[in-house]
């Protein structure tokens, strides 16, 4: 398997992980089915039950002008009510993806509805990146945090 192919592979593990952080605290995934354009709507108006997320949910244009999609949007939390988005960036091995951190922060600032959390693994990120993102956290108020699996799960054991 190629590096990319591996890429893919670790990344779909952080999201499992995290998916699985959110069912024990109670949460449950709506909109499978749904396209993912309409997603984010349906979730806003829908009675389902009090606490639920949605994989992959389109927010709108970035400030590109293309199509974005977050890896998760949570709804009715307690502690966050205006609802809450998570991105997982997975870097086992030295790369692009700290590249692309800049571009997701302005996209936060600028695109994203709802607070946000960047959950940030892997080992293979420069630090230089990872502690630049953490700063933006006191210059970009949509940024709620970014943190690392352990940091995460703490955060979540107090916050969903």
């Amino acid at each position: 398997m190629n590096q990319g192919g591996r890429a893919v592979i670790s990344g779909n593990v952080l999201e499992k992980t995290v998916e699985t952080i959110l069912q024990v605290h109670g949460y449950t995934e709506i909109c499978r089915d749904l396209p993912k354009k309409r997603r984010r709507d349906w979730l806003l108006y829908s009675h389902e039950p009090p606490k639920r997320y949605s994989k992959q949910v389109y927010i709108g244009s970035g400030i590109y002008g293309t199509a974005i999609y977050v890896d998760f949007y949570v709804f009715n939390s307690v502690s966050i009510p205006d609802g809450l988005i998570v991105e997982c960036k997975w870097q086992q091995a030295g790369g692009s993806v700290d590249e692309k951190l800049p571009y997701l922060n302005l996209n936060i600032q600028t695109c994203y509805p709802s607070p946000t959390v960047v959950l940030i693994d892997g080992e293979g990120m420069k630090k230089g990146a990872i502690n630049w993102l953490t700063r933006q956290v006191d210059c970009n108020p949509n940024l709620l945090a970014v943190h690392n699996l352990t940091h995460f799960m703490i955060w979540a054991n107090n916050h969903l």
